[in-house]
């Protein structure tokens, strides 16, 4: 069983980039929307021009951003975990992931 978890583990070690910018970008699919609207109950005084900009800010430049920065960190965390624990680890990860999708979408 060892040495199927570490084949795995090996299988998954060189796409830690891929698998650190899938999961940044589902949780910016499962959570902007909140953000958006935080943003929004901020700015929705301001003029059109001001509220448009600041929009173009958040979404553009604020999630592509955090999207740049983050994504080799996570992979770098991602790197920490023992090369036998990493497949079931990332099968964890996206079930995570689909019950956070999950939960939201019911709310």
């Amino acid at each position: 069983m060892q040495n199927v978890l570490n084949n795995l583990g090996l299988m998954i070690r060189p796409h830690f980039y891929e698998l650190a910018m899938m999961i940044i970008a589902t949780l910016l699919v499962i959570y902007g929307a909140e953000v958006n609207r935080m943003v929004k109950r901020q700015v929705g005084h301001w003029h059109f021009v001001f509220r448009t900009m600041a929009f173009i800010l958040v979404c553009a430049f604020g999630y592509g951003w955090l999207t740049v920065w983050f994504t080799p960190v996570l992979a770098g965390w991602l790197s920490l975990i023992p090369l036998h624990l990493l497949a079931v680890s990332t099968i964890g990860i996206l079930f995570l992931l689909g019950f956070l999708a999950e939960r939201k979408r019911q709310l």
